[in-house]
């Protein structure tokens, strides 16, 4: 490893680590000073939130308002968004509306697929920045019905062809989700969506040195899901 990187990492961990430190000493204030009562941020308080804010998207009664540049001033001074969500980047798929939150309230990450196993320093560093700098507790992998990504993995892996550029090895990365649903019954699609979404999380509560530190101590909690673009409506497993 270069000196430049070690030098990286260790100026990111020292900065987590006052992060955490300072976030203990001031419950509900996060490193970057926006103020959260503490008791909203516990991991399962969190989870009711979002689904809360779900079965309000699904009747059609979301409760978040269009906002002006005005009302983003409060924004501007820090963020203490309460989770952290990697989504698929598909345009169907809006963490914001889906949970019906508003800006501010979720870190959101999204890369085709939903991917975190292999998909490097881009994805896991943002999603540990948002644990150790943010304090957020609740982590959620969302996945969805009818994922392009999932299917074109299941197709060229049967056809065991290959893709341009780097939309193949993005395809290796799920590979290992149509091997685990491959003898499942059921709709294969959604199966291979929902094992990939599970070995994502698995993958995110060992990620060493500070989510599965967190995750062990009951600090953090990591849950998946997957969201039905025909309803709406989001299934969280754990």
């Amino acid at each position: 490893m270069a000196s430049s990187e070690r030098s990286s990492r260790r100026e990111f961990m020292q900065i987590a680590g006052l992060a955490a430190g300072a976030a203990a000493l001031v419950p509900g204030v996060t490193a970057i000073g926006a103020e959260v009562p503490a008791a909203d941020r516990k991991p399962d308080a969190v989870l009711a939130r979002l689904l809360e804010g779900n079965r309000r998207f699904v009747s059609g009664k979301s409760i978040t308002v269009q906002r002006t540049p005005a009302d983003f001033a409060k924004d501007a001074k820090g963020q203490a968004p309460l989770a952290a969500i990697i989504a698929c980047a598909d345009s169907r798929v809006s963490p914001e509306l889906v949970f019906d939150q508003t800006i501010g309230d979720l870190f959101v990450v999204r890369v085709a697929g939903n991917v975190v196993s292999g998909a490097g320093a881009i994805v896991k560093g943002s999603i540990e920045f948002a644990v150790a700098e943010l304090g957020c507790k609740l982590i959620m992998v969302l996945g969805h019905s009818k994922c392009g990504a999932v299917a074109a993995a299941i197709e060229h892996i049967d056809a065991k062809d290959s893709l341009p550029g780097e939309i193949g090895n993005l395809v290796s990365l799920i590979r290992p989700a149509v091997v685990t649903a491959k003898d499942l019954p059921g709709d294969r699609l959604n199966n291979v969506i929902k094992a990939n979404v599970q070995k994502c999380v698995e993958r995110l509560k060992g990620l060493e040195p500070i989510i599965a530190k967190s995750v062990a101590s009951g600090d953090v909690k990591v849950v998946g899901g997957t969201y039905e673009l025909s309803t709406g409506k989001v299934e969280v497993f754990e």
